[in-house]
C-alpha cells in the first residue's frame, strides 16, 4: 500500500469533505485517536504520529485541518517552510477548525476498524486546538503538547469534562511564564486537568529533528499520554 492509500475522505457537520491521513493497528481494529497537526500540515513528523499511534494498538488519523487555505501541505522546518508555515498560519481560524475535528471524530467512530472510545493529541498550532477539542467536542480524552494562546481560552475549561493533559514548555518563547502560570493554576483547580512542566525545554521538544528536540522530556511526555490513552480509551 502506498502512503497516497492511507488518506480518506472526512466529512465536517456542515457536510463539507476533506482527507486526513489514517494509520490501522496490525490487529485491525483498536481505540480511535485524531492527531491534530502543527502549523506545517500533514506533513512526516504528523504521519509518523498516526502510525506510531497505529503500532500502539490506537486507529489513528490526522485530518488536514488546511484544506480551506490550500490542499496537501507538508513543510518541513526549514527557514523557507517556516515562513510558509506562519504565512498559512495567519489565515488560519482555530474556532473554525474544531467542527473539522468533530468531523474526524465522527468518522473515527464510524470505521468499522475503530472499536471504544476516541481520544486526541495536537502539537502546537494542535495543542491549541486539542484544548478547544476537549472543552468543545464529544471527544473521550485529549492531549496537548506547547500548545499556544491557550491562556487566552481559560474560560473554555468549565467545559472540560474529560480528562485532559497540557504538556508546557518551559522555556517556550511562545508560551511565556505568566501564560504557563495560569495554565498550571487552572490545572491544579481542575478536576480533569493535568498539566506538567518540562524544565529547560522549548517549543517542539518532542519532535525528531528539531533544534529543541529533547529525548528525555519526549519519552517522559509520551509515557504520560499513552498512560491516558490506555487508562480512558482502552479501560
Amino acid at each position: 500500500m502506498s502512503e497516497s492509500d492511507n488518506f480518506i475522505e472526512i466529512t465536517n457537520p456542515q457536510g463539507e469533505i476533506f482527507k486526513g491521513y489514517l494509520g490501522v493497528p496490525e490487529s485491525g481494529s483498536g481505540p480511535g485517536v485524531v492527531v491534530i497537526q502543527e502549523i506545517f500540515g500533514i506533513n512526516d513528523f504528523i504521519r509518523t504520529t498516526v502510525d506510531v499511534l497505529a503500532n500502539h494498538g490506537y486507529v489513528a488519523l490526522a485530518p488536514d485541518l488546511f484544506w480551506r487555505l490550500e490542499d496537501d501541505v507538508s513543510l518541513s522546518y526549514s527557514d523557507e517552510d517556516m515562513s510558509k508555515a506562519f504565512e498559512l498560519f495567519g489565515r488560519f481560524e482555530p474556532e473554525g477548525a474544531i467542527g473539522d475535528i468533530q468531523g474526524a471524530i465522527d468518522t473515527l467512530r464510524a470505521l468499522p476498524q475503530q472499536e471504544g472510545k476516541v481520544g486526541c493529541v495536537g502539537f502546537c498550532l494542535g495543542g491549541l486546538l486539542a484544548w478547544l477539542t476537549a472543552a468543545r467536542t464529544d471527544v473521550d480524552c485529549s492531549i496537548s503538547y506547547y500548545g499556544v494562546s491557550i491562556d487566552n481560552y481559560l474560560d473554555d475549561a468549565a467545559n472540560v469534562t474529560t480528562p485532559t493533559i497540557l504538556h508546557i514548555a518551559q522555556q517556550d518563547a511562545f508560551v511565556p511564564p505568566e501564560a504557563q502560570e495560569k495554565l498550571m493554576q487552572m490545572a491544579a483547580s481542575h478536576g480533569q486537568v493535568e498539566a506538567y512542566l518540562y524544565p529547560g525545554c522549548d517549543h517542539a521538544f518532542a519532535t525528531p529533528g528539531r533544534d529543541s528536540f529533547n529525548q528525555d522530556a519526549t519519552h517522559l511526555s509520551v509515557e504520560r499520554s499513552l498512560g491516558m490513552f490506555e487508562r480512558v480509551l482502552k479501560g
